[in-house]
């Protein structure tokens, strides 16, 4: 026997007898977009235009790409309150992204303008499994879920907004919000039995509702996407992936999966490890067309929005810190503004309606620009006549969540109160008078407040128990009205005066 012969045979025989296996590798990249608002950039980073620039390039170097969107970005902005967010579709679609989820600000101009731009207006699939119609049925436009295939590879997608956005937003009746947990486990069970061979759930939703899906529905997904809280978190725990993306294209995540499929014996295994990319925007040049539209949309408002209305003697904070966790300069100057429209007996605003995150010097110059970024979701103003009780179930509702710096934090004008936050919600409201006098809980009081918290929104379902004796067919925009009111008075000196006390812990 020729031994050379011999030694192939055998080879070939061992070959023969070895199972046959096949593996080949896929790349896959997530990238991630939320909460964006601004038009322009700030210190050359973030903005549409950063945000197209990076889509586009990454369209252009990968070959298997999900841009997805994780919600919020018709509203809050300058131009959303003249527009209610109309330039934001037109924006988007130059680089649309392939998902998008909706956020609790696709709601803030109500269902119908909800369903015009985000269902009708968007070149995007649109994925939210737990939102349905007030009945509980499928809403038509919006999908529960996607798969998409990348060279063999199933990535199941589906959708989730927190159930919060009925009370932070205004979706109306004909919408209903299912529980997260619940969704996501019965989603992402039908995905697999689809055939998906990794699950990504896109939600919108608070940081706290985030860690809870994590926890309670970790099987459920391989990667939780998010959007809401404007910050930039990453985690890899080794069985699942958590990203959350900066605000308004700061900056933007990439996860570039990479993936091994196995074959053997009829068998299919698969295998990914994420490797992360935070995308510095100011590295990027803008896009061209997406800026072109942009800048266009800046000329039509800059020449009457950048127009002096008068000036402030004092400072002003509007930073997040401030006006949702303690008595702000301009929320009151903002309040007072507002009973002084109405000549209620008080006004009431919620620190979450004041946006702008600015600190203005004494003697700073206002403009009406100055006022709609701080005031940008359009509302108009109510007259409501309330009990001294239903009154005090308001204040305590909008003190509720003060240690989390909730938007409900109440500001107030024509009444002090004090506020101890080591007792339990509910319970915090120790002292309140309007007028220089102690609440009585069995006397009516006229109360000036937003068209939003009026109809229940931030938790104040007592406000919307209330007599109304203003609509906002009665009232301008509340920033309008605030302009005016800066106008009449300039210079408007407000200050931190005792209105809300915040009584510590010794």
């Amino acid at each position: 026997m020729n031994l050379k012969t011999g030694f192939i045979v055998s080879l070939v025989a061992l070959a023969l007898s070895i199972p046959s296996a096949h593996a080949k590798e896929v790349d896959i990249t997530l990238l991630l977009i939320s909460d964006i608002y601004r038009m322009e950039s700030e210190d050359d980073r973030g903005g549409f235009s950063k945000a197209a620039a990076v889509a586009r390039s990454e369209r252009k170097t990968k070959d298997h790409l999900l841009y997805i969107h994780a919600g919020d970005t018709i509203s809050p902005s300058l131009m959303s309150g003249i527009d209610k967010g109309a330039h934001v579709v037109e924006l988007l679609n130059i680089v649309p992204p392939d998902l998008f989820v909706p956020g609790n600000h696709e709601f803030d101009f109500g269902p119908e303008r909800f369903e015009e731009l985000i269902l009708e207006g968007l070149d995007s699939k649109i994925l939210a499994a737990n939102l349905r119609d007030g009945q509980g049925r499928p809403r038509a436009g919006i999908e529960d879920s996607r798969i998409y295939e990348f060279d063999g590879v199933k990535v199941g997608v589906y959708g989730l907004i927190s159930p919060g956005a009925e009370f932070l937003s205004s979706p109306g009746p004909d919408y209903s919000f299912e529980p997260l947990v619940r969704t996501a486990l019965a989603t992402a069970e039908g995905l697999k039995e689809e055939g998906a061979d990794i699950v990504v759930a896109v939600a919108h939703a608070s940081f706290a509702e985030d860690e809870r899906l994590m926890a309670e529905a970790g099987g459920a997904m391989d990667i939780l996407l998010s959007g809401d809280d404007h910050d930039l978190r990453l985690k890899f725990d080794g069985r699942t992936v958590f990203a959350e993306t900066r605000s308004d294209a700061e900056y933007m995540v990439a996860i570039d999966l990479a993936v091994e499929v196995e074959e053997k014996d009829g068998e299919r295994d698969v295998d990914w490890w994420p490797n992360f990319r935070i995308i510095d925007t100011a590295d990027y040049a803008v896009d061209p067309e997406t800026e072109a539209l942009a800048m266009s949309y800046q000329a039509q408002i800059a020449a009457e929005m950048d127009k002096p209305i008068g000036s402030a003697a004092t400072p002003m904070d509007t930073r997040r810190v401030i006006v949702r966790t303690q008595e702000s300069a301009f929320a009151n100057l903002l309040t007072d503004a507002m009973r002084a429209f109405f000549e209620t007996d008080i006004a009431i605003t919620n620190g979450g309606g004041i946006r702008a995150g600015k600190e203005y010097p004494a003697g700073a110059e206002l403009t009406r620009r100055d006022i709609f970024e701080e005031l940008p979701f359009g509302n108009t103003m109510v007259g409501l006549r309330l009990s001294g009780a239903t009154l005090l179930a308001a204040l305590e509702n909008g003190v509720s969540q003060v240690e989390n710096g909730a938007g409900r934090f109440p500001h107030v004008s024509g009444m002090v109160m004090d506020v101890d936050p080591s007792k339990p919600p509910g319970e915090r409201i120790v002292n309140v008078k309007v007028g220089g006098k102690a609440l009585d809980e069995n006397a009516l009081y006229s109360v000036a407040t937003n068209e939003y918290m009026a109809r229940g929104g931030d938790g104040y379902d007592a406000l919307a128990a209330g007599e109304v004796i203003f609509d906002g067919d009665d009232s301008d925009l509340i920033a309008s009205i605030l302009i005016g009111f800066i106008r009449a008075n300039t210079p408007v000196s407000p200050k931190v005066e005792g209105r809300i006390n915040l009584i510590k812990a010794n």
